[in-house]
């Protein structure tokens, strides 16, 4: 298995589809980079040779942010907002939705399994 940026790449699929393994890259931007590396596409990754695997290595390292160093950066952001105690930042805190979803249904997601109320049936029949 070929090492590129720190993940392993499967050997039998294309080298554009391989790439998409490694965070941060998806199938255009591996396309991207197999243009610029001047690598035909439908190549085997395990067919690749090592002057190849350094020059996809080298235009990832030099014009992507992706892999771990990508996740760090993600993390940083998320941290900094915590921090600063911005509205964003409240809802990371809080563990729910971020982007302005709704939360009375769904955002099942970020919120996690249904946590049932009890008596609140109860509260109706006093009411009456």
């Amino acid at each position: 298995m070929p090492r590129i940026t720190g993940v392993d790449i499967p050997n039998d699929k294309s080298i554009w589809i391989s790439l998409t393994y490694i965070y941060g890259i998806g199938r255009h931007t591996s396309e991207l980079i197999l243009k610029e590396a001047k690598i035909e596409q439908s190549t085997k990754a395990g067919k690749l040779s090592e002057d190849e695997l350094s020059r996809i290595t080298q235009i990832i390292d030099h014009n992507y942010t992706a892999g771990g160093q990508l996740r760090r950066q993600i993390s940083q952001n998320i941290a900094r907002l915590r921090d600063i105690g911005c509205y964003k930042g409240m809802r990371h805190r809080k563990g729910l939705p971020v982007h302005g979803q709704r939360t009375r249904t769904n955002a099942r997601t970020r919120k996690g399994p249904r946590k049932t109320v009890a008596g609140k049936k109860g509260v109706k029949e006093q009411r009456g």
